[in-house]
């Protein structure tokens, strides 16, 4: 048993939850009386309840996220019907910032802000029977080569099944209106040499994958290239991915950019919007030259795999300006678009557009918007639909040539926006539509709606399915191939990469 709990309820489970593991490493003398239970969000919210009530806890911690808003309210609410005495204390970026949308309003404190110091100070009070009268905590910001760094709790489980998420920095120099970072204006680095030391730890251990948190990673060219230089020693597999923004790529970075193996490097770049006006409305930076540049480069120099951003919904923007979008970013790009719906966090100044732009959003998480002045509701439920077609599709890799089909003779995002709605008419669903069957629906529709040739067709859509990281055949594509053996090629860090690599 313990009197402490940190809890959170992740997206996934191959999630962990670097935040409690912060929080955990500087509990100082209160670790040993603290333990970590984590949580997936379609797990049974009692369940969690039950399992953490037998730790006969005095404090629970729980780590709030938009992903996990409603569990964590749910949450809540249970402990407080069965458990009045044990004492809330909700953190993270959902309860940091006003108004909460969720009702969280059963817990007994707050920490908005950075908890890392902030929760061992509360909790030290607490079982000091000196608990402060506040329910709202004000954390300050923390100094990070103060704080002891929380990667040696990362577990056996954590190591083997999960993704390890780490952080060379905190901040962001930038000030895009719908991006919670653009608040912590200052971009705070960990001393590179002791981040390393943490990092080779967690390789000695037997970490191979590595996902970055940092928003910037190429703003410090110095500390970039010693990050890179450390993978780079390395002997491959492995999997790092980093947040880069688009348009800072010295030389120094581009050369050992270069030098990554395939399938080891991902990159992730925020896109967001290729039109100037609304850029500049967001206060976004939005360089045009430099990106396609450096698009160019990464995709045709580079082994490294891209997912580049745009967002649907953004003040200003019409559906016809995204389209355009999508048209441009797919000739600038060979790496998977990952396309969203634009989000009304609070803290943000995203508020100001409201009127003028007509901005209605939902009050249940994610907090979407639902229209605005130039997208009605009725299309941007289309609009949701096309993201999570194209993902499917385009992003997943499954489908490389048959989708030029989709793509021919015309624009990118005409073409799939008809795609979308027929295959909308067809599932009346986005979700639990098996490769199988939405292998026979793109074959259905390039034949049957496009008009190509059946036995063409097929071959297109039996070569994608028969390179080696796909599954066997559907059965309405069992023929006689000569030549084609479907096998299956592992990789124990990011199987999509590869898909696209072929």
């Amino acid at each position: 048993m313990s009197d402490i709990v940190l809890g959170t309820f992740n997206a996934k489970y191959i999630h962990v939850s670097i935040g409690l593991r912060y929080i955990f490493a500087n509990l100082k003398e209160l670790k040993n009386r603290t333990v970590i239970k984590e949580f997936v969000v379609n797990s049974q919210v009692r369940d969690a309840v039950e399992v953490i009530l037998k730790e006969n806890p005095k404090i629970v911690g729980i780590g709030t996220y938009i992903w996990n808003a409603n569990e964590v309210a749910e949450f809540v609410e249970i402990i407080k019907k069965v458990a009045p005495h044990i004492i809330i204390i909700l953190g993270g970026p959902e309860v940091s910032y006003t108004p909460h949308r969720v009702d969280f309003s059963g817990a007994n404190y707050f920490i908005q802000g950075e908890g890392d110091n902030a929760f061992y100070e509360l909790c030290r009070s607490i079982l000091d029977d000196d608990a402060p009268k506040e329910k709202i905590i004000k954390a300050k910001r923390v100094n990070l080569n103060e704080i002891e760094l929380p990667y040696k709790y990362f577990n056996n489980e954590d190591i083997s099944h999960r993704q390890c998420y780490v952080e060379a920095s905190r901040g962001c120099p930038y000030l895009c209106e719908f991006c919670l970072s653009s608040l912590d204006k200052k971009v705070r680095e960990i001393d590179i040499d002791k981040f390393l030391k943490e990092i080779e730890i967690l390789w000695n251990k037997g970490v191979r994958s590595f996902k970055f948190i940092d928003r910037t990673f190429n703003q410090n060219v110095t500390t970039a290239n010693k990050l890179m230089d450390f993978f780079l020693l390395k002997e491959p597999p492995y999997f790092i991915h980093f947040e880069v923004i688009p348009d800072n790529f010295p030389e120094s970075i581009k050369q050992r950019i270069k030098k990554f193996p395939p399938s080891s490097l991902q990159l992730e770049i925020g896109i967001q919007t290729l039109d100037k006006k609304i850029s500049k409305n967001i206060y976004r930076k939005l360089n045009l030259k430099k990106i396609k540049e450096n698009l160019e480069f990464l995709d045709n120099e580079t082994k490294s795999h891209l997912h580049v951003d745009l967002i649907i919904g953004l003040p200003g923007e019409s559906i016809e300006q995204f389209g355009k979008n999508l048209d441009l970013l797919y000739s600038m790009t060979k790496g998977e678009i990952q396309l969203g719906v634009l989000k009304k966090l609070s803290g943000t100044t995203m508020s100001r557009h409201d009127k003028k732009h007509g901005m209605i959003y939902s009050n249940k998480p994610p907090y979407e918007i639902l229209q605005n002045t130039l997208i009605t509701f009725e299309m941007m439920q289309k609009m949701k639909r096309f993201t999570r077609f194209w993902d499917m599709v385009y992003n997943s890799g499954n489908f490389k040539k048959s989708i030029l089909y989709i793509f021919k003779s015309s624009k990118v995002y005409d073409n799939f926006f008809a795609f979308s709605n027929w295959i909308y008419t067809q599932t009346e669903s986005t979700w639990k539509i098996s490769l199988d069957r939405l292998s026979h629906l793109i074959f259905r529709y390039v034949t049957e709606v496009l008009h190509i040739d059946e036995e063409e067709f097929k071959r297109v859509l039996i070569d994608d399915i028969s390179t080696p990281t796909r599954r066997r055949l559907p059965k309405f594509l069992i023929v006689e191939i000569e030549n084609k053996r479907v096998t299956k090629k592992s990789n124990i860090f990011n199987k999509r990469q590869i898909k696209h690599l072929e």
